[in-house]
């Protein structure tokens, strides 16, 4: 799959299409799926705006695979550099190997991060366990266990994480192996893991597997176009995590409004780097903002004073085009992928997510 989903750093051309919307997978996104009638996750409240300094409401600042900008991603040293940064959540990606041991890593393959053409799923995890990050300080991939040991350590009882369930993975497997390592790891100290994990759920498949394998857990719609995110007003508590442009261009406040104030679900936004698009999430009170750079957006949430006077144009040229871009090139790919099968269509059809009797 495309090594990397963030926005382009300054001086390059952005993508039309950002890559992870053509992920493996992806085409199978509208797949019917049912569940229970009485199917009800937990709010992640824990994921909710809060107040800095100024007692302002703003987004909570979520570090991207870590303090991605300066660390090795998905490490434990990035893991921790970004916590000491500000961040009070961390999104990171998960898979799994041939023995069934789940691993942080973005990729399916060793071969951006660890310079291997394998595949994590076709090695051991003693196969694996030794290598380290290309780049420097080189560092090895941790487990899933790992991270859920370093969220124990002192002083960390306030941090969260979003686990970004990619759909590159066997959707069964990785549910029952991720359910599998949150009941064989000891709970965190005063709570347990249901209030300190939230999934992140691309598909709508996914509900019921989660309901199955991890019960009691909160759950992020993670996506990139509004009409099929509104299937998950639906269940209830499920909330949003939403790729930026999609929120900035026409419909997108429309749906953040509708999310927030009457579904009351949360809404964040991945992957935000610039400083004017950081400060549009503040200035829309979003609950959260994943980034590279933690300690930007840190020191910006703090700063940041709702009442002062916005720019006439708050967001660049730059931004405003890369938004278009993107905007076309979704609405576009969905537009073919409609004429070859129903694809989140406008009127969020409620037949994606069927409610049956238990």
């Amino acid at each position: 799959m495309p090594s990397d989903t963030t926005e382009q750093p300054s001086g390059t051309r952005p993508t039309v299409v950002p890559p992870v919307v053509v992920q493996p997978g992806v085409e199978k996104l509208d797949s019917p799926v049912s569940i229970p009638e009485d199917t009800v996750f937990p709010a992640p409240t824990f994921a909710k705006a809060t107040l800095n300094k100024r007692k302002r409401r703003t987004p909570q600042c979520i570090a991207h695979r870590g303090y991605k900008a300066r660390f090795p991603e998905n490490s434990i040293l990035g893991f921790e550099e970004a916590v000491k940064a500000g961040a009070t959540g961390l999104e990171t990606d998960v898979h799994f190997t041939k023995d069934g041991v789940v691993v942080i890593s973005h990729d399916s393959t060793l071969r951006r991060c660890f310079g291997r053409k394998d595949k994590i799923l076709d090695r051991t995890w003693d196969e694996i366990k030794d290598l380290r990050t290309t780049s420097p300080p080189h560092v090895p991939m941790p487990r899933m266990e790992d991270l859920l040991d370093f969220l124990t350590r002192p002083g960390m009882e306030e941090i969260w994480v979003l686990v970004d369930i990619k759909l590159d993975n066997d959707a069964e497997d990785i549910m029952r192996l991720l359910g599998a390592t949150m009941a064989r790891v000891k709970q965190p100290p005063g709570g347990n893991w249901r209030e300190r994990i939230v999934l992140g759920l691309w598909a709508a498949k996914y509900l019921p597997l989660a309901a199955k394998y991890l019960p009691g857990f909160p759950v992020l719609h993670i996506g990139f176009k509004t009409s099929y995110a509104r299937h998950f007003h639906t269940v209830p508590n499920v909330g949003f995590n939403m790729l930026l442009p999609m929120l900035i261009a026409p419909g997108g406040l429309r749906f953040v409004r509708e999310s927030r104030e009457v579904q009351h679900r949360q809404v964040l936004a991945w992957t935000v780097n610039d400083k004017d698009r950081l400060e549009w999430c503040l200035r829309h009170e979003l609950d959260g903002v994943v980034t590279d750079d933690p300690a930007i957006f840190a020191r910006m949430r703090e700063e940041f004073d709702q009442q002062s006077t916005a720019s006439w144009m708050s967001l660049s040229i730059r931004t405003c085009l890369e938004v278009l871009r993107v905007y076309i090139g979704i609405t576009c790919m969905f537009w073919l992928f409609r004429r070859r099968r129903r694809f989140g269509a406008a009127d969020a059809s409620p037949d994606l997510i069927q409610k049956v009797p238990r």
